[in-house]
């Protein structure tokens, strides 16, 4: 045998072969074939789509002489054709699971109707008002399955869909002919709803077997249906269903639809937990390997569970045994303190996953933003217990974990340390566990300003057993370095103050109180004591004093010495309370400079104006994400339009300047402004400023995808290009995620080696401006995934071009990464945007974290989760 012919052999002999197809036209030749086909076919093979391919030819519009179009003709042809579709669906003892996967909505409708009438349903007749116990066993049958079907689709239809990806033209049409129909078939059935839950309630009632139609007695039908209608009425010609398994398949779809309209109406989950505790006792008494109940086992699962935690009630026994439940029993039971040991424990057991416990953290956290300050300190312990579980995992630590490191407490760290040293397992160590928590450690020391609090880290016994004698050594090294100056933000000691200018004091004394101070007046005291003492720069005195590069040649250009030092320590000083957000100190040093260089210099007199306009833009900011929603006044929205139509030659500008204010304009839905009014000049020198012009107008367009298809396009090619492969993300000092570009953009919009901080999105706070972000960044990832059975979801995801023309130029961890967390970040300012959440939930699921999520409110949305598998074949 040749290779050639023992590869044929070898392939057919590891799957069975596929019968060749019949056509419809051998099938209304002979239909006793058909019956023969079905039976020699392999059971796996999916049967559904010879349903469909019967009722497309059965349902085809036929044309007239006149060349007219008429409805398909009422002939034996298309009857023949409807009884083999149903006979395909009897075959397959009409599993809704398997017909709804197979069919569409308008195909399975029409099946649906078609057995209705086969079946012997009175037309003309609403199904709530037949009595189910007096008709004949396959009718009363036939009326239960459409109803199921009807409430099923209800519920299937509030789920995401994922978008279809855009064909030729005609194509498209269809898609469109389709939607639309669909559309109308689901107004009915919601119209209808009310009815079916009562007629499947009703059924409920019936404690006798039922039947239903199989291949003979669809048969029998066909053949004589006045003489068969006897005999499927004493029910000897269909297969019977208990009252058991129809019970249970009920009691699952009504759990379903009530869970489904709890969102309206939360009472209603209590009904939908008693469904589904009823389906769950009958599906333990049936035999399991029976097929004629087609319940999704793990689906129930995470139902119970999303409707003990929806409706507050849980089994004690149960909690006890399960993480989730425990978790839920502390949440309800406001227990935080066994919360957080339960997250310390699960730091070793890895029994919750990732998503799970941020979703906790984000719930407590918008309680928090909602007022309750008692929770302060929870957030903070959950947000630690987090960032070990995720440096453990090797995982990103997140922007929260970052911001908890820029003031933290001492308590804060006493409590980190515990936690690192609880969460290394004693007895399993790992060396890469180990090393994971030494990297940690590591960051940590150099994340904190706050040298005593970096000692206390660096005396721990966790730095000493896990980090290496090089690595301890050049951070005991870095921390003696920043303990020779004292922090900028301290506050100044009141002997200093008391000391009088003639008094005899040394220059280090002075020094000190220089770095102390915050007051403007002493500064300048000071610096005239010192000047009069030695002549060299005193504005080197602190190295954590620094001003902007692009201000640095101008102020150190100031001739006379103590003007030039002045002026440099009063910018520094500012510059770093803005940074800690002590605005009022920032207001009184600024305020000083301005004055000072308005004497000399026009040019340092304009560049003060600008940090002065940053920092009520910062400030506004800050309150406005505090939940102080008042309007800027019309005054700093003018001087903001003034900074970018500014044009001054030789002016020192801080692009970072331009940046906040582009921000600030997008947050207060100044759109017309960015897109019609920016100066050109300005927008192709500044990528943030291009950047939020094209934001601006492809949020102006919206919703309507066709009008901003442009726009969109323009801003899609923006930002594939920052996230092209030759681009490198990185974490910067603050946390945020960086791209930094390494060539010069084909467009003009990305200088050469700028760097491009994609954390400039996350200082937004208009839903509009982050939902379009989102929806970018989610059409991207799911290109570049290419992953069609888990995409990811997102609103006005349309607007986006469908492919790449270069694909393997972007860098798909940076456009993870950056999806990961702008999501993040959106959800920490609003925790209950729904499509946000169901973003997430798709992201989650998609990296191999399975779960069921389910609305649980108007304004909410829960995540249930229920892990059936954490890692799949």
């Amino acid at each position: 045998m040749s290779a050639e012919a023992a590869d044929r052999e070898a392939v057919s002999g590891s799957r069975p072969c596929t019968p060749p197809q019949a056509s419809c036209f051998e099938f209304l030749l002979d239909p006793s074939l058909l019956e023969q086909h079905l039976r020699g076919l392999h059971p796996g093979i999916c049967l559904v789509p010879q349903s469909h391919q019967f009722l497309e030819q059965a349902s085809k519009p036929s044309v007239n002489e006149q060349n007219q179009v008429q409805p398909p003709a009422d002939n034996r042809r298309n009857r023949t054709l409807k009884l083999m579709a149903l006979k395909v669906a009897a075959h397959l003892t009409w599993d809704l699971n398997l017909l709804e996967k197979g069919l569409t909505i308008p195909v399975l409708n029409m099946l649906l109707n078609e057995f209705l009438c086969v079946s012997r349903v009175p037309p003309g007749v609403k199904h709530v008002d037949l009595d189910l116990s007096t008709l004949p066993p396959t009718t009363a049958m036939a009326v239960l399955i459409y109803n199921r079907w009807a409430i099923r689709t209800i519920v299937l239809s509030s789920f995401p869909e994922k978008q279809t990806k855009p064909g030729p033209h005609q194509l498209n049409i269809l898609v469109q002919q389709e939607k639309e129909l669909t559309e109308n078939i689901l107004s009915v059935l919601r119209e209808q709803a009310t009815d079916s839950i009562t007629v499947l309630e009703g059924a409920l009632n019936i404690k006798k077997d039922f039947y239903i139609h199989t291949l003979r007695s669809l048969d029998l039908l066909a053949a004589d249906p006045s003489t068969a209608n006897g005999e499927t009425e004493s029910s000897t010609a269909g297969l019977r269903i208990s009252a058991d398994h129809l019970h249970c398949q009920v009691h699952y779809d009504l759990g379903g639809i009530y869970f489904q309209q709890g969102c309206s109406d939360p009472s209603v989950y209590e009904k939908a937990k008693e469904h589904f505790r009823k389906a769950r006792e009958l599906l333990t008494k049936l035999d399991s390997s029976a097929s004629l109940c087609c319940v999704d086992e793990q689906r129930l699962a995470g139902y119970w569970s999303a409707c003990k935690t929806l409706t507050e009630t849980s089994d004690p026994g149960e909690s006890q045994h399960t993480p989730y439940g425990q978790i839920s029993c502390f949440m309800r039971n406001h227990d935080y303190g066994a919360l957080i040991e339960a997250f310390i424990r699960d730091n070793v057991t890895l029994s919750l996953p990732h998503s799970f416990r941020h979703s906790i953290q984000l719930e407590l956290l918008h309680k928090l933003q909602q007022g309750d300050r008692a929770l302060e300190e929870v957030c903070h312990k959950l947000c630690v217990c987090n960032a070990v579980r995720d440096a453990l995992e090797g995982g990103v630590l997140g922007v929260s974990f970052h911001q908890l490191l820029i003031k933290p407490s001492k308590n804060t760290i006493s409590f980190l340390l515990e936690v690192c040293t609880r969460s290394l397992d004693k007895e399993h160590r790992s060396e890469t566990s180990k090393r994971k928590m030494a990297i940690f450690i590591k960051t940590v020391c150099n994340r904190l300003e706050d040298v005593s609090l970096a000692f206390m880290v660096s005396s721990h016994k966790l730095f000493m057993e896990l980090l290496q004698d090089e690595e301890k050594k050049i951070l005991m090294e870095q921390m003696r370095k920043s303990s020779a100056t004292v922090n900028l933000s301290a506050k100044p000691l009141p002997s200093f103050y008391d000391i009088p200018a003639s008094a005899s004091v040394n220059i280090s004394q002075l020094e000190q109180q220089l770095i102390l101070s915050l007051d403007p007046r002493h500064i300048r005291q000071i610096l005239i004591e010192l000047h009069g003492m030695a002549e060299r720069p005193f504005w080197r005195v602190n190295s954590k004093w620094e001003v902007p590069v692009d201000y640095v040649n101008v102020i150190l250009a100031i001739k006379d010495n103590l003007t030039r030092d002045l002026v440099y320590i009063l910018m520094a000083k500012g510059l770093h309370c803005i940074s800690i957000k002590d605005f009022a100190h920032a207001r009184q040093l600024f305020t000083a400079c301005l004055e000072l260089v308005t004497e000399f210099s026009p040019k340092l007199r304009q560049v003060m104006l600008n940090e002065l306009l940053l920092m009520e833009v910062r400030g506004h900011e800050a309150g406005a994400a505090e939940g102080n929603m008042e309007r800027p006044p019309p005054d700093l929205v003018s001087r903001v339009r003034g900074y970018l139509e500014m044009r001054i030659h030789d002016l020192p500008l801080r692009q970072i300047v331009g940046e906040e204010c582009v921000v600030f304009m997008l947050n207060w839905r100044e759109n017309e402004y960015l897109t019609l009014q920016v100066p050109q000049s300005l927008v192709n020198s500044n990528p943030y400023i291009k950047l939020g012009q094209l934001i601006a107008s492809t949020c102006k367009e919206l919703p309507g995808p066709k009008e901003s298809r442009r726009t969109a396009k323009e801003l899609w090619e923006v930002v594939v290009q920052i996230c092209s492969v030759s681009s490198q993300h990185k974490r910067s000092s603050d946390g945020r995620v960086s791209l930094l570009k390494q060539r010069e953009s084909s467009m003009g919009i990305l200088p050469r080696a700028s760097s491009i901080n994609l954390q400039y999105d996350f200082g937004l706070q208009e839903p509009l401006v982050l939902t379009t972000l989102i929806s970018l960044f989610v059409r991207l990832h799911n290109i570049v995934r290419d992953d069609i059975v888990n995409e990811v979801t997102a609103e006005h995801i349309s607007i986006w071009p469908s492919s790449l023309a270069n694909l393997q130029s972007v860098d798909v961890e940076a456009v993870v990464v950056t999806l990961k967390e702008l999501v993040n970040y959106a959800l920490s300012l609003n925790p209950n945007n729904q499509l946000w959440l169901c973003t997430q939930a798709d992201i989650y699921f998609e990296y191999h974290q399975k779960l069921i999520y389910f609305t649980n409110s108007i304004q909410k949305v829960k995540l249930v989760y229920y892990i059936h598998s954490l890692h799949t074949d």
